[in-house]
């Protein structure tokens, strides 16, 4: 069973009862001891939950999240199909901005999301561009629309999205050298910085993430404020954040003073 399964499951038991041993979360998961531990180690660093002697219980707020259907821990996430109809001009601007960072002969990662698949049509025109995606959505429209080589990271399918996650696309990226990164989030935050709404999507997307130099994050306005338990990157990893107008000017503000480049369109 991949971690990300095994620590919904673990969510899911400890939102029947609000608490439970590690023992019987073993039981639950069909796993050792040692290995419950260290899930809820790492749950906890996420805010889903609090270790007490002997176990875990929720954390406040959480009883009330769902879980996606591969077992993730989910924040209240709209499906990629309503988010396309959300903030359309507003992404479509967002996307024209964020592509005035691609450079002839780069390769670039493109995540999955409503806004980062609004770059498409602006990949087909730079020279010698290389897409590298996670998101069968992307490498489908760019297949049937341009002659941009893809490279497709393996993994398994969260069909909701359309996205391939799992550990086979994190091998698949560390023998890649990309540029640039182009990133969408639930939400945003100046002290805790890009956060996500899956923890199964989220914990492919951290370790992508980590393996490029510069990350550019497309986010319009309803993502500021917005929280979650878990976070794509921190604050100091965003080289860049593009927005539409009608982000709020202090988190704008912030974003700025923590060394991030920000860009309203």
């Amino acid at each position: 069973m991949l971690s990300t399964q095994r620590r919904g499951r673990i969510v899911a038991h400890l939102r029947k009862g609000g608490a439970a041993a590690v023992e019987e979360l073993a039981e639950v998961t069909g796993s050792s001891v040692s290995t419950v531990r260290r899930d809820l180690l790492a749950l906890q660093s996420e805010g889903v939950l609090r270790r007490v002697h002997g176990g875990a219980v929720l954390t406040d707020g959480d009883g009330d999240g769902d879980t996606g259907g591969d077992g993730g821990v989910a924040a209240p996430e709209r499906t990629a199909a309503e988010r396309a109809d959300e903030n359309v001009d507003q992404k479509r601007r967002i996307a024209a901005a964020a592509a005035a960072r691609l450079r002839p002969d780069a390769t670039v990662l493109v995540s999955g999301g409503s806004t980062t698949e609004q770059l498409v049509p602006h990949l087909r025109d730079v020279p010698g561009l290389t897409v590298v995606t996670n998101s069968v959505a992307v490498a489908y429209r760019l297949g049937t629309t341009s002659s941009v080589p893809v490279i497709v990271l393996g993994g398994y399918l969260r069909a909701g999205e359309m996205s391939l996650l799992g550990m086979r696309a994190v091998q698949a990226m560390s023998d890649l050298h990309i540029d640039t990164a182009f990133a969408g989030a639930y939400g945003l935050d100046p002290e805790v910085g890009a956060l996500g709404a899956n923890v199964a999507e989220a914990d492919t997307d951290r370790a992508l993430l980590a393996q490029v130099g510069e990350l550019v994050v497309l986010a319009d306005a309803s993502k500021f404020g917005r929280r979650s338990p878990v976070r794509l990157a921190p604050v100091d990893r965003i080289s860049c954040l593009v927005t539409d107008d009608a982000a709020p000017t202090p988190a704008l503000d912030a974003f700025r003073a923590r060394g991030v480049r920000v860009i309203t369109c």
